[in-house]
Parts: structure tokens; C-alpha cells; sequence
């Protein structure tokens, strides 16, 4: 594509980005009066517009010469600026079409009344030139420079026409034909390209920079950003008892409906907070919410070069690797299942087994596990595409042999009720059709455990649930992986509601901050539901979220070194928030305990990578400054995170 951009813009610049060598006073300065070009007899007249790229303009008429010299309509024609309007949207990837395309043509073909050309507007130029900027650096192309708003184009005061007034119009007839209850914001149902994708979504951003911003957490295997869109009345800032929501999609590069959703979701929360709807203000207004519309972009690629009629059941579902990133997570599961009856083990905020570091992870789930730690999510949905279920944890059975089996959470009621949110606000996902696509799960009204389902080991939601607090669901969005695009507006329609549902839905259950006496928030505090073995743990400003059914719970609190606390807490039905719980813990002293060496648990969770194994991946064996750098033998931070030094016979194996 670079390379086609490039030798199409050489030939450009060789034909003729200058204007005719016969003329000595360049037509912009001609039509300022400046100096002339005329030769006796010439007088401009008003001709009708007949150029093949610019007959839609909102006029009829326009006049030779034109702004940039063209003393004809064939000349206009055979000049390169005729020529690169022809194909900026395939340059741009369709980015700012049609507006490029009218503004070129109101400098080729400017409207013409009573024998006098009319000027585009110099504002419109600036405002197009500013929106579409993002669009030419991600081609590395200069803007055109006969779209010089400084100098080809002419002041309001002047008298000029504004090229994309009817444009404009018709986006406006169009928002007003929707009833007050059908969104006001206008989007493309179209398939994105990666490009496509990026530059929309830091677009949206830059339109809602009060409230929004990208920000990338990795690349994938083939050096593609894995770019999340996030919204926020303080965008780039946790709040405090804020809670924080993820939505992920194209986790399967062959699963395209969950992206598109993603991106235009992304879009009309923008468009909607700014046009002042109350329901999207309040969303953003009280929940940080980040939005990764693709994490296999590799994957994608390579299902989008196919199309939609071409595209297989498995083509583009695995990463550039050829690794099925929702089996490559740490299987925390297994271990869950293992200790779940010992007293000495969590099993809650497992960490990471250190052997997992030696096997093969992409470094999309290695992008995803740093983000999930980093950030105290609350709850997240993951979209797929293939059936149409929700499905929620555990994933992978109870018992290796059995490939479907009930494998219930000690969340099970709640997340039950999170993916109930999702279906019920479906338009089809939870009725009785047992004709439609997900039949199969009329009867629970499409929901079920996943591992009922069927059962799988190394998945991202097990992974959410065993190592964060986080509780996420995963959205099977219909049976076709890769819908055409009619299908993509009416698509958005039955999902909207859900998503919107889903995102309010984190307002329920309980929330506080814990505290020492004198103020000091506490991090790392747990709080335990009694009845549920799974606690959760406060964030770095001593706030928790804990996601819990109405009824009356008995809570606790603790952290090493502070006093246990409890309190009774009676969550009503129609509370449509979630309730506020603070704990203030008291100091003791600390007692040792021989489980903490024997049995580590807590601290042992902050491993992250612990041997480099990852960025070894990477890494190339060369010599650095003309000298070979010596690898770290596998042991040797675990003896220097430990404190505990390493046995001689080891050392003099280095």
C-alpha cells in the first residue's frame, strides 16, 4: 500500500503539481487582483458543471479559469488534483469521504453567479483539515496543496459558499426523522480496517477529549496496537468508588460482529454525552469504562482479506502465532479445583505458576494480563461470535474427563444474575423462538455455565475470576462468525440496549473504603461475603466494589496487621445503586505464622514474569556494546526475591 502511495504521488509530482510554465501570475494571485494572466478577448462566463467527480456539488454552474489556472474542463480533468480526488478514498481508506472529494471540487469547479466565481469558505477548509489530519499521518501523506485554506479559499466576510452546507443538511434531516426515542447519532454500519479502526477511535477521543482518550496496552505478535477507548468524567484517572468496566472483542480474529459493536458503541457514547443524553451522561458521569474493540488485530486481518463469503469457521480465529489466545491464559482453574478444600491456599487472587512463564504466551495475553492487573476492574464481557448464548464461570470442568459438566463459581448466583442483564435486555437472545439461532438455549433462556457448555482450560474469563476481582461474562453474539454488512445495523440494534444495560449494571451491590484509625486508606484489605468463598481486595486508594444480589449479607474485613471488622449489610431489591460500606481497621501487632513461609499465598501474587521469560522471547542472542550478555540462570530470582541463598552445588553450576 506504502509503495503504491508512493509511486502514485512521484508520478503526481513530475506531471504536474505546478501550475503551466506559460503563466507568470499564479491564479490564486490572479483572483486577488494581484497581477493577470488574461490574453485580450478572454472574458470568464458562468458554463455548466459537467465534471465527472464533482456533478453532486449543490450548484450547477462554475467558471474557466478556476482557482488553480485550468482554462478548461479538460484541462481541470487532466490535472493531478482531478486525479488524486479520484482516488483519495482509497488513500484515506474511506476516512473523510465524501468531504475531501466536495471541498476539492469547490476549488476545481468553484459555483459561478453573475459571471463571478465564489470562493469556498477558508472555515470550512480549517475545521475538514483538522478532523482529516489524524487520516493523512497514518499514510504519511502531506495535505493537498491545493486545499491550502490560507490560499486558495476566502474569509466569511469576503463572501463565500460552504461546499459541504448540503452535506451537513441532509446528516441533520436524517437525525430529526428519528423519533425521540431512537439515537440522534449518526454511524456508518461499514467493516473497519485496522487503520480504519485506530484512526475512528482516536477520532472519537479528540471529539470528546473532555470525557475520553486512547491509550495503547500492547502490540500484537505482527507490531499492531492493541488500542482501548476509554470514557470517563476524568478519563486517564481512577476515582475514588468509581468502578471500572472492560468490554473486549475479536479475541477470535474471525469473530468481527463484537469489534464492529465495540466501535460503534465507542462512537455513540461520544456523540450521545455531547448531544446531552441524560442515561449515557450519567454512565459516563459515575463508571470509567475501557473498551478494546479488537485483541487479535493479526487474527482479523487475515479473516477481513477473505471477506465475508469467503471466511471458514476457523480462518483469522487464532493470532499471528497460530495460538487460540482464549487457551492461553494461566490455568488458575486447576489449581482452584486442587486447593479449594485446604485451609492453607487461596483460592481467590491465585497467582501465576511460574512454570506458565516457560511455555509459549503471545504476547496479546501477555498485553491483557499487565492491563487486568493494573487496573481494579469490577466486571467485564468479552464478545464472540458462533452461537447466541451468554456464558459465565468456570469454563473448564470440575473434572478433567468430563466435557460438560455444571462447574459453578462460588459467584455463581451473581454472575448468573450478570449474564441474565445481558440476555433479558437482548432483543432476541432470551425469548422462546426455537427456530432461531441459540435454540438450543431456549429453556434457560440464553444463559449457562460455560463449562456445561463445554469445558476448557486456559481461558480469559476463569482468569479474570481466579486472579483479579474482576467478574466477566462471555457475549456469544449470533451463529454467524462473520456477518455481512446489512446485517451490521440491525445487529447493533438488538445489542445495544444490552451493552448499555450491562455497563449500569456495576452500580449493584456494595462499595466502600477502608481505613486505619487516623484516615489512612488501606490497600490490599480483604472483604469476605460469608457463604462465598471468594473475597475480594481493595484497590490502591483503599476503595473496593463487591458485585452482590439483594438480600442480607455478612461482610468482613481485613489486612495484615489490622484488626478483623464485620458488619450485617440488607441490600433491598429496588436498589438501583450500589450500597456504601466503610471499614475502619485497627492496628495489632503482627504474630508470626508458620503458614506464611510454608504455605505463601498473598505475596507471592505480585510475581509477574518473575524469570523474564517473556521479554527472553523476544530478545535477540546478540552482543551488546561487543559484549555477549549472560543470562540470569532460570532459579536465580527466586532466591533473590526470597531472601534465601541458593544452595552451593547450584552456584557452581553457572
Amino acid at each position: 500500500m506504502r509503495l503504491g502511495l508512493s509511486v502514485l504521488l512521484l508520478s503526481l509530482t513530475r506531471s504536474c503539481w505546478c501550475v503551466p510554465q506559460q503563466q507568470t501570475c499564479h491564479p490564486g494571485d490572479e483572483f486577488l487582483g494581484r497581477c493577470s494572466n488574461s490574453v485580450a478577448g478572454d472574458t470568464p462566463t458562468c458554463t455548466e458543471l459537467n465534471l465527472g467527480y464533482c456533478n453532486d456539488m449543490e450548484y450547477s454552474s462554475t467558471i474557466f479559469p478556476n482557482i488553480l489556472g485550468h482554462q478548461s474542463r479538460l484541462d481541470a480533468e487532466s490535472g493531478a488534483e482531478y486525479l488524486l480526488l479520484s482516488v483519495i478514498h482509497g488513500l484515506l481508506n474511506g476516512e473523510c469521504s465524501p468531504e475531501i472529494r466536495l471541498l476539492g471540487c469547490s476549488v476545481l469547479a468553484s459555483p459561478c453567479k453573475d459571471g463571478k466565481m465564489i470562493k469556498p469558505c477558508r472555515s470550512t477548509c480549517d475545521a475538514l483539515r483538522k478532523d482529516c489530519a489524524h487520516a493523512f499521518e497514518s499514510i504519511d501523506m502531506a495535505w493537498p496543496y491545493f486545499l491550502d485554506c490560507d490560499r486558495f479559499f476566502a474569509s466569511d466576510q469576503e463572501g463565500c459558499v460552504d461546499p459541504l452546507a448540503g452535506l451537513k443538511a441532509r446528516q441533520e434531516l436524517d437525525m430529526s426523522s428519528h423519533s425521540h426515542d431512537e439515537p440522534s447519532t449518526i454511524i456508518q454500519f461499514i467493516y473497519t480496517s485496522n487503520t480504519q479502526m485506530y484512526n475512528l477511535l482516536k477520532r472519537t477521543a479528540a471529539k470528546c477529549s473532555q470525557i475520553s482518550q486512547v491509550y495503547s496496552i500492547g502490540r500484537s505478535t505482527e507490531g499492531r496496537d492493541l488500542l482501548v477507548i476509554e470514557f470517563s468524567k476524568n478519563p486517564g484517572q481512577h476515582e475514588l468508588l468509581e468502578p471500572e468496566i472492560k468490554l473486549v472483542a475479536n479475541m477470535h480474529g474471525n469473530e468481527v460482529l463484537g469489534r464492529q459493536l465495540l466501535v460503534y458503541m465507542a462512537q455513540y457514547l461520544c456523540s450521545e454525552y455531547l448531544l446531552g443524553n441524560q442515561r449515557i451522561q450519567t454512565i459516563i458521569n459515575t463508571t470509567r469504562i475501557h473498551i478494546l474493540a479488537s485483541m487479535n488485530p493479526d487474527g482479523y486481518e487475515l479473516a477481513a482479506s477473505e471477506g465475508h463469503l469467503l471466511n471458514g469457521w476457523t480462518n483469522g480465529r487464532t493470532n499471528a502465532q497460530n495460538l487460540d489466545l482464549n487457551r492461553n491464559f494461566p490455568d488458575l482453574t486447576s489449581i482452584f479445583y486442587r486447593n479449594r478444600r485446604s485451609s492453607h491456599y487461596r483460592i481467590d487472587h491465585i497467582p501465576i505458576p511460574d512454570a506458565y512463564w516457560f511455555g509459549k504466551v503471545a504476547p496479546e495475553t501477555y498485553a491483557v494480563m499487565k492491563w487486568i492487573r493494573s487496573l481494579p476492574f469490577v466486571q467485564s464481557a468479552s464478545l464472540h461470535g458462533g452461537d447466541m448464548v451468554i456464558s459465565y464461570p468456570f469454563d473448564f470442568s470440575r473434572h478433567p474427563q468430563e466435557e460438560r459438566m455444571f462447574s459453578p463459581t462460588p459467584d455463581e448466583q451473581v454472575l448468573k444474575q450478570l449474564a441474565r442483564t445481558y440476555a433479558d435486555a437482548h432483543e432476541t437472545m432470551s425469548n422462546n423462538d426455537t427456530e432461531r439461532c441459540g435454540a438450543n438455549f431456549y429453556r434457560t433462556r440464553g444463559i449457562i455455565n460455560g463449562a456445561l457448555w463445554y469445558s476448557f482450560a486456559g481461558g480469559m474469563s476463569d482468569f479474570n475470576y481466579l486472579h483479579t476481582n474482576c467478574l466477566e461474562i462471555t457475549v456469544e453474539l449470533g451463529c454467524d462468525k462473520f456477518p455481512s454488512e446489512a446485517e451490521l445495523y440491525p445487529e447493533w440494534k438488538r445489542n445495544k440496549e444490552a451493552l448499555l444495560s450491562f455497563m449500569e449494571s456495576v452500580h449493584r451491590g456494595i462499595k466502600g473504603v477502608v481505613t486505619d484509625l487516623d484516615g489512612n486508606r488501606i490497600k490490599g484489605a480483604t472483604i469476605s461475603v460469608r457463604g462465598i468463598k471468594k473475597d475480594v481486595t481493595t484497590a490502591e486508594d483503599g476503595d473496593y466494589w463487591r458485585l452482590l444480589n439483594p438480600g442480607t449479607h455478612i461482610l468482613t474485613t481485613t489486612a495484615k496487621g489490622y484488626s478483623r471488622v464485620s458488619k450485617r449489610v440488607y441490600l433491598p431489591h429496588n436498589l438501583n445503586k450500589a450500597g456504601r460500606v466503610d471499614f475502619v481497621l485497627e492496628k495489632v501487632p503482627i504474630e508470626p505464622d508458620i503458614d506464611d513461609y510454608l504455605f505463601p499465598t498473598v505475596d507471592t501474587w505480585e510475581r509477574f514474569d518473575p524469570y523474564n521469560q517473556f521479554e527472553r522471547f523476544g530478545e535477540p542472542d546478540a552482543r551488546e556494546g561487543g559484549i555477549e550478555r549472560q543470562q540470569k540462570p532460570w532459579w536465580w530470582n527466586y532466591f533473590s526475591q526470597s531472601g534465601i541463598s541458593p544452595p552451593n552445588w547450584l552456584l557452581r553450576s553457572v
